[in-house]
């Protein structure tokens, strides 16, 4: 399973010292992008700048179990749930010392010159090789 541990700071936190929610979706979208880098062979910088391809982000669910607090650490677990034509479904999870604080549900679609598009064969072998080795 991907995995990614981000100590929480104090830009993360409201007054009261826990993540302010809109936080959280910078911390898993971090960590989506990095699996891309790392996984997937494709970094959002290299999708961005000049290729005209991307992978927005297309629905979004959330639960918030626990708050987090300034200077936690809270690891993060990526999991593909199914590569469509082009799309993929993903879950992340955020998990302390005591539990669950979220968990997230993230659809992403393969765009190419900003219209949905399959995936190129090299990407859509990598989710689907990496949906298999979470699976087994």
């Amino acid at each position: 399973m991907y995995e990614r541990l981000i100590q929480i700071e104090f830009n993360h936190c409201d007054p009261a010292g826990i993540v302010f929610y809109p936080r959280y979706f910078e911390m898993v979208n971090s960590v989506i992008e990095n699996f891309f880098a790392d996984v997937v062979g494709r970094s959002f910088a290299s999708m961005h700048f000049g290729a005209d391809n991307g992978v927005p982000t297309v629905a979004i669910e959330a639960v918030f179990q626990k708050p987090s607090r300034l200077g936690e650490k809270v690891r993060f677990t990526l999991r593909v749930e199914r590569v469509g034509g082009s799309s993929v479904k993903l879950w992340v999870e955020g998990h302390g010392d005591d539990g669950l604080r979220l968990r997230a549900g993230m659809t992403l679609a393969w765009i190419d010159g900003m219209r949905a598009a399959p995936w190129p064969k090299d990407m859509r072998a990598a989710l689907e090789a990496y949906k298999e080795t979470q699976d087994a």
